[in-house]
């Protein structure tokens, strides 16, 4: 059964940064880019990061180019989002999946809330 669990969010003040964590389980990880979402409440969900399956190639959305740093560890299952210079409009449920999410499934997600 393909999962997803997330792991590392919480609260930070704007300026800080936060690192979180995604295990994936089910399939064949090193064979998927993948990506990081983020969805707020009443907005859809959209691709914060992404990566080809070599970590060869990676790709931002515009709001957070320079600030977010996405990388993989295939021998661990692992993706992982380091993120630097928070701001507000950060604040959000953190979700990975493959790119695009064809699998199915989601997991919980990483709560991350960006507040003074």
């Amino acid at each position: 059964q393909v999962q997803f669990v997330e792991s590392g969010g919480g609260w930070v003040q704007p300026g800080r940064e936060l690192k979180i964590s995604c295990i994936a389980s089910g399939f064949v990880f090193s064979d998927y880019s993948m990506a990081w979402y983020r969805q707020v409440p009443g907005k859809e969900r959209e691709m914060v990061a992404f990566i080809d399956p070599t970590a060869a190639r990676t790709h931002y959305r515009d709001a957070v180019a320079g600030r977010f740093f996405i990388s993989r560890d295939n021998s661990k299952n692992t993706l992982y989002l380091q993120m630097i210079e928070l701001e507000v409009e950060d604040t959000a449920v953190y979700y990975c999946n493959t790119w695009t999410p064809t699998l199915g499934y989601w997991g919980q997600g990483a709560h991350v809330t960006v507040s003074s």
